[in-house]
């Protein structure tokens, strides 16, 4: 089965399927209003600093397993330690992709929802009022939101089943610098308009004093969810990557891409923010109803709001398309399932479990009445995903390694056997892995169950 393999056709090809991945709407959506959250620049600094000692080293960890077993993530853990419990890692893998996917359709579902109104030009002339309730009036539904929840997912299933390189690479070459594109437009626009520099000044200007125990950790925690870790992706992407493709190059160029995609997203959101006066911590309507306010009210401003969520719903499709096919590949390699009927399938059990998390975003609502510990089923898939499954499976990831691979087996695989010359990259692997990840994802986990 292995030799018949697909991979991706090159190098270039890895890297923009990699990221992507790693770039969804925790760039656009999540990392903006978080760093409004936690003060700015200081956050910013400490996001930095774990994305080198936390995303990267599970990150390479990732790709050896999904390279050297070019298996889906319980193939691969079974493969690399069979007959023992360490298969429920990838297992762990899957159910996080699925969980994920619960939720996060539903937010995909109003970046399309707020692209289609864009280009019917809505949002021309709107207000904070009209923005507010416009928001409200698309998350409550009931029926807007699971339509384009369903559109969402239709969309990503059809480019699943036609594999990897007519799928996923295809897409992903033609969509990433299409993306970069588009956000550098949004950025000329914003950094032009008068008042601007406070924006930029609130992004970048480090004032440790901000910094919060509760901030550092949700840098943390971000680092990790931002890259797409612990949930089986890049273990799943990387058991198609070439065989002469340098793991720790496309690691860095990913993890730099994925951050500057970050930051250009905040040039886009913080100086229109501060230029009309808005509040920089609004929290996750920071995108859904300041954009559209801001966009509404300067020359080809709808034109702007178009190219804007079209690059989110750029970022929110190539992010799906990892995810859906982390338990795509675990059906297709480990129940014989052909491809396409599993990427069918994987998306109409998305789509009638995510209902749940659409419908309940309304607290007025049955469903959004219903909580469980003061969350509904929107906050509890987030939860269980983002705060409990990842940083575990991420754990796991590194638990494993330390215990199971040795430093000859590893410096084999990421030098493609001898072919590559690693310098101090692998000992700076090597020493984050065994000393340094463990304790900081141990922080994360605490910290998300509320022990910190």
């Amino acid at each position: 089965m292995n030799g018949q393999r697909e991979t991706f056709s090159s190098g270039l090809a890895v890297f923009f399927a990699t990221l992507g991945s790693a770039v969804g709407l925790g760039n656009i959506w999540k990392f903006p209003y978080l760093v409004g959250e936690y003060g700015g620049g200081a956050f910013l600094a400490v996001y930095l600093l774990c994305v080198a000692f936390i995303g990267l080293p599970v990150m390479w960890t990732e790709f050896y397993v999904g390279r050297k077993t070019r298996k889906n993530p319980v193939g691969a853990m079974s493969m690399l330690s069979p007959g023992t419990p360490w298969k429920h890692v990838g297992t762990m893998g899957v159910a996080s992709a699925y969980l994920i996917m619960f939720f996060y359709s539903c937010v995909a579902g109003w970046v399309y929802y707020y692209l289609f109104k864009a280009i019917q030009g809505d949002f021309v002339g709107i207000t904070m009022e009209a923005a507010k309730a416009e928001f409200g009036a698309v998350v409550v539904g009931p029926l807007s939101p699971v339509l384009w929840q369903f559109i969402v997912l239709v969309v990503v299933s059809s480019i699943i089943a036609f594999g990897v390189q007519k799928g996923i690479e295809r897409m992903t070459k033609t969509l990433m610098p299409l993306l970069f594109v588009l956000i550098l437009i949004c950025d000329f626009r914003a950094l032009t308009l008068p008042g601007a520099g406070a924006g930029v000044d609130f992004l970048f200007q480090v004032d440790f004093s901000k910094l919060s125990g509760a901030a550092i950790l949700t840098a943390m925690g971000l680092a990790f969810f931002k890259l797409s870790l612990g949930m089986g992706t890049m273990t799943t992407y990387a058991s198609y990557f070439t065989a002469d493709n340098n793991l720790f190059r496309t690691g860095a160029k990913v993890a730099v891409s994925d951050t500057m995609v970050s930051l250009l997203a905040g040039l886009a959101v913080f100086p229109t923010v501060f230029s009309f006066g808005l509040e920089p911590g609004a929290g996750p309507g920071l995108l859904f109803m300041t954009i559209p306010l801001v966009f509404s009210q300067i020359p080809f401003g709808n034109l702007l709001l178009v190219a804007f969520f079209f690059l989110a719903s750029i970022a929110a499709t190539t992010a799906m398309l990892s995810l859906v096919e982390v338990p795509t590949a675990w059906m297709s390699e480990e129940y014989g399932v052909d491809r396409k009927k599993a990427a069918a399938l994987n998306a109409l059990i998305i789509f009638c479990i995510g209902i749940l998390a659409t419908l309940s975003v309304d607290k007025a609502s049955f469903l959004g009445s219903y909580t469980w510990l003061g969350r509904g089923f929107f906050d509890w898939f987030d939860y269980l995903s983002s705060n409990v499954m990842l940083p575990v499976g991420g754990l796991c990831f590194v638990i494993f390694v330390r215990r199971h691979l040795s430093w000859e087996e590893l410096r084999r695989e990421f030098s493609n056997g001898g072919a590559l010359p690693l310098g101090g990259m692998f000992t700076f692997y090597w020493f984050s892995v065994r000393y340094v990840t463990p304790v900081l994802l141990g922080l994360i986990f605490l910290h998300s169950v509320g022990v910190l």
